[in-house]
């Protein structure tokens, strides 16, 4: 299983600050306090703080104005992926993908489940671990989980039933997809940088230390979360592709 990843603090403090800002905590518009306020609120280092801020303006929630300071932008870019889509189709962009599977079982939660599926203490969990490969080469490794049974036969009876019949050539996003015509479906993803470590290493053929995007990601099936998934990706593994406007 994969454990909590480590992320440097300024990636943590990036997103402390696009949280506040989407809660409007720092409405758009306003202007942020001063440096030195603001690190004192939060309680970091003025280095720290300022860069972060400087890659919360790269991402474009944040402007720079002469005389007045960083302000919040007017329509500042959502986070995560604008529309939900397999990642095999995201990596595929046309060429040759393929999706094996490597694992598909039944696990109790683990602390990652518990948190994103409200699921409870010795539930079942369906879970899928799939390598998807772009041109022959593995590009990603997969572990995706659904909620309990009981869940999904009362907030998605269809996706259920779709996983009982699935032949293991998809991930299990596929498959949720293909089961929610006229479902809403709403996501959430979180990008991190981490390192593939030995066991995934492994799966994908690639050393230990080699440098990764994990991307995490929680599906929703109107109010109720459906899906949880963990994509590891590695150098060298095809642009994953996002959408974002201002």
């Amino acid at each position: 299983m994969v454990s909590a990843e480590r992320r440097r603090p300024v990636v943590v403090l990036y997103e402390r600050i696009a949280d506040a800002i989407h809660a409007g905590v720092y409405p758009p518009g306003s202007t942020l306090p001063s440096e030195p306020r603001l690190a004192a609120e939060l309680g970091v280092s003025r280095p720290a703080l300022r860069e972060a801020l400087l890659l919360l303006q790269e991402d474009g929630l944040l402007t720079v104005r002469r005389g007045v300071g960083r302000t919040v932008n007017d329509r500042p870019p959502r986070r995560g992926f604008e529309h939900l889509r397999p990642l095999e189709e995201l990596l595929g962009a046309g060429a040759p993908v393929s999706v094996r599977a490597l694992l598909r079982t039944v696990e109790e939660p683990t602390d990652f489940t518990t948190q994103h599926l409200l699921a409870p203490a010795r539930a079942e969990l369906r879970f899928w671990e799939s390598l998807v490969a772009t041109e022959g080469t593995a590009s990603a490794l997969s572990q995706e989980w659904a909620a309990p049974d009981p869940v999904l036969r009362e907030a998605h009876r269809r996706f259920a039933e779709a996983l009982d019949t699935d032949p293991g050539r998809t991930s299990m996003l596929a498959v949720l997809a293909g089961a929610s015509r006229g479902v809403t479906l709403t996501g959430h993803s979180a990008v991190t940088a981490t390192l593939v470590g030995a066991r995934r290493g492994e799966q994908l053929g690639r050393p230990a230390d080699t440098p990764a995007v994990l991307v995490t990601q929680v599906v929703r099936a109107g109010d109720v979360p459906v899906l949880a998934a963990k994509h590891m990706l590695p150098t060298g593994a095809p642009a994953l592709p996002f959408l974002q406007s201002n």
